[in-house]
């Protein structure tokens, strides 16, 4: 399978080629580190216990962050640590140069490029997040003998059909896999059914539980966030929260907003957008929508008083900024799109939830935060409209899902270590 893939790869990176360059130029940041993606990575010196940890993005680099702090304090690991994203790139660097041998770009999964990283890095053994399946990662770990590990692993309904009509290639990259730890059981029985192996099967819980691990804010040290943010008059103003939003469902929240303020309820929004390249084109929104807004990323932090809307519209903030909320909805939960942003921040911080029905990459979590009580699924725009403004003026039905979120929460940490001692194992 590995020969066949090897053939088909060149012709359809070709074809791709234009494609993804554009995407390069658009998000901008992929100059720094370009000749790594062709796999010319510093050359180390060996080392018996490297392992090589890929995490594709923001999100898997945020998650693997417990994991890694563990890791070095055994003093039994070295660990080198790879993204695909510039921005995932940027933030690793910001936060586990001091954890990490080594902190790079992932190479093209081709062989010349994937064959070069290999003997430059020498790893003893690889790490792959969520639902990566690399096939010529994979196949030179395999030609090594070396340890090959799937963490955090979960498979969303769209990529588990997909994976179901290639089982055959599926099942060969799943079954070569020498330990896999699923995020849930749902996502256990899912790879299982694809062809990974019951014996190196474990349900090690979701990394991103570790991640949330500061409960909510102190009031003294709320009031002072809040008054940052330029959210003045916070004993009558209730912050909503927009995490990780997507196109049209920021024009939902600015409507809700100027609905409760219409009548009589001082709402704020502290809005996230998902992907920084449209910071344009929400900024145009604001500006329409005649509220007062303050942006982040050109304004600096602080916000003058008075700030109707705060556009945070920067890398690696989201997580302290969510515990100035009140109230919190989760992007990317809305027709057109699907999949849903993680909410487990949101319980994490004590801050209730609001979500559209399109949650498919998260579906256990929110099954979890609906049956203890703390968030509350839409049918639709409608819907999630309804359920924001009743929430807003309902303080006492928020504070009681806030505080079945962080109950929640504190029952599913654990991941990062029982993964940890997983890699132990494995190295040994």
């Amino acid at each position: 399978m590995l020969w066949v893939y090897r053939i088909l790869f060149l012709p359809l990176l070709l074809l791709a080629s234009p494609y993804y360059l554009w995407r390069m130029v658009r998000r901008g940041g992929y100059g720094a580190g370009f000749s790594q993606r062709l796999g010319f990575l510093p050359a180390l010196p060996a080392h018996p216990k490297r392992v090589w940890i890929q995490a594709v993005s923001v999100g898997e680099i945020e998650a693997v962050g417990p994991l890694l702090r563990e890791l070095k304090a055994t003093g039994q690991v070295e660990v080198v640590l790879t993204t695909t994203t510039s921005t995932g790139y940027r933030l690793a660097r910001e936060r586990y140069a001091e954890l990490c041998t080594f902190i790079g770009i992932f190479p093209v999964d081709f062989w010349p490029c994937s064959a070069l990283a290999y003997r430059r890095l020498k790893p003893t053994a690889i790490v792959l997040t969520e639902g990566e399946l690399w096939p010529e990662h994979l196949g030179q770990a395999r030609a090594r003998g070396l340890p090959t590990l799937l963490i955090n692993a979960r498979l969303s309904d769209r990529s588990f059909a997909r994976h179901q009509k290639f089982n055959w290639a599926s099942r060969g990259l799943l079954a070569g896999f020498t330990w896999i730890g699923a995020g849930s059981e749902e996502d256990a029985r899912r790879l299982l059914s694809l062809g990974a192996e019951p014996a190196h099967v474990d349900v090690t819980g979701n990394l991103k539980f570790d991640v949330a691990s500061e409960g909510p804010l102190s009031p003294g040290e709320r009031l002072v966030l809040r008054h940052a943010l330029g959210f003045d008059g916070i004993e009558r103003s209730v912050v909503l929260l927009g995490s990780s939003t997507w196109e049209g469902e920021e024009a939902l929240l600015l409507e809700v907003v100027q609905t409760l303020r219409s009548e009589g309820v001082d709402a704020r929004l502290l809005l996230a957008p998902r992907h920084a390249e449209r910071r344009d084109a929400v900024v145009r929104l604001l500006a329409d929508s005649g509220l007062a807004f303050h942006q982040r990323s050109t304004q600096g932090p602080t916000a003058p008083s008075g700030t109707i809307v705060h556009l945070a519209d920067t890398t690696g903030e989201l997580r302290q900024l969510t515990r100035a909320a009140d109230l919190a909805f989760t992007g990317k939960s809305l027709a057109p799109h699907d999949g849903g942003q993680t909410p487990v921040e949101c319980a994490a911080a004590g801050v209730p939830v609001v979500y559209g029905p399109h949650m498919t990459n998260f579906k256990a979590i929110c099954q979890g935060l609906e049956q203890v009580g703390a968030a509350r699924k839409a049918d639709d725009a409608a819907g999630v409209r309804h359920a924001l403004i009743a929430l807003a003026c309902a303080p006492a039905d928020r504070a009681r899902m806030g505080q079945a979120g962080e109950e929640w929460h504190a029952g599913n940490r654990g991941a990062s270590h029982r993964t940890v001692q997983a890699i132990l194992a494995q190295l040994r």
